[in-house]
């Protein structure tokens, strides 16, 4: 089972402008690194949680389908499921029609639910591969905050990450002992929003 990331954000849950607001930074000379550390900060919140912030397109790639008719998919909010191929007994990809399966898209995490039976596949690795789109929807009322819908205690924590970050460029010095980056806090603010799905 591989995950792989097809499209990226074309945004991130905060602006260079918000971020700079929060860090008190009224210079320029830092824009590239705040700009860098948002993206640093967004993706180890997604990975901590299990979840797309902004809107994404994933590739799922499973060595053959399941036999309990279900599938589930390892970043949430699921918004849509753009297409699941697969290789036939005769090595040919094929497109499944959107009439075969179910997409839950309420659930966390998100679920693909076939309608009869799963088709029969190579006997191979990799032969089903599953594209998807997460992430938390735009704001309707909110054009110029593409990410409104983000839950505040995650935007918190990615503020507080990125405090900390900008304030201490190296790892932290307590006494005469080097230390790991404490992450409790930030941790603290995205266990309430953490799914947990098994890749093995």
């Amino acid at each position: 089972m591989a995950l792989r990331l097809i499209t990226g954000p074309t945004v991130e849950p905060i602006t260079l402008a918000q971020a700079k607001a929060h860090l008190r930074v009224d210079h320029t000379d830092d824009d590239l690194w705040i700009t860098a550390a948002i993206i640093g900060c967004r993706v180890y919140a997604e990975n901590f949680m299990g979840r797309a912030l902004v809107s994404q397109t994933w590739e799922l790639v499973i060595d053959e389908f399941p036999d309990d008719g279900d599938i589930k998919l390892p970043k949430s909010p699921l918004r849509s499921v753009v297409s699941i191929k697969y290789d036939d007994a005769a090595g040919v990809e094929t497109t499944m029609s959107t009439l075969d399966y179910y997409v839950d898209t309420a659930s966390e995490p998100g679920w693909v639910v076939v309608a009869n039976d799963w088709p029969t596949t190579l006997d191979s690795i990799n032969t089903v591969r599953i594209q998807f789109v997460a992430g938390y929807a735009p704001s309707a009322d909110s054009p110029d905050n593409l990410v409104a819908n983000i839950p505040q205690s995650i935007i918190n924590g990615i503020l507080l990450h990125l405090g900390f970050m900008y304030a201490n460029r190296e790892s932290v010095v307590v006494g005469t002992t080097v230390a790991a980056i404490p992450w409790g806090g930030v941790d603290e603010l995205y266990r309430q929003y953490r799914v947990e799905i098994s890749m093995a």
